[in-house]
């Protein structure tokens, strides 16, 4: 319930804040802290769930579940969750910058060892796109279904 009411509160209630102003006459932009804080509990949930019951999946997978459950109970993703996440989304080749650090910094075995990289990359794309592909014709032809 508590998450809840964080994950609807806050961030992306524009209507409700555009009559709101600042000192100088600007507009009070409404806080992300709860929806990041209630990513970020789940997130933690289901690592602790993760190392309760010895699971062999990363914990954020397991928060990531049990966040697409609060949506499914909830019936939808809740405004301020929503703003945040299109915010996040918008600037999500800054969350890349480290992973690309950490792969020049093992250039010389990037080199090594190319060749299954790009096999590894290439299928995994092949089969993500055939899968989507296959799952999309699955919900299509259960909404046409009478």
């Amino acid at each position: 319930m508590a998450i809840e009411t964080a994950l609807s509160t806050g961030y992306g209630q524009r209507a409700r804040t555009t009559s709101r102003t600042t000192t100088a006459g600007r507009a009070k932009q409404p806080s992300m802290v709860p929806a990041l804080a209630a990513l970020v509990v789940l997130e933690l949930v289901g690592e602790l769930i993760v190392r309760i019951f010895a699971l062999p999946v990363p914990g954020p997978v397991v928060g990531l579940v049990l966040l697409y459950v609060a949506f499914t109970v909830h019936g939808s993703v809740p405004d301020g969750l929503r703003a945040t996440g299109n915010v996040l989304l918008q600037h999500l080749m800054l969350f890349l910058v480290p992973a690309t650090t950490g792969l020049m910094m093992h250039f010389r075995r990037l080199g090594d060892e190319w060749l299954p990289i790009v096999l590894a990359a290439v299928g995994g794309t092949a089969v993500t796109m055939a899968l989507t592909a296959l799952t999309l014709r699955l919900f299509l032809g259960r909404r046409r279904a009478p």
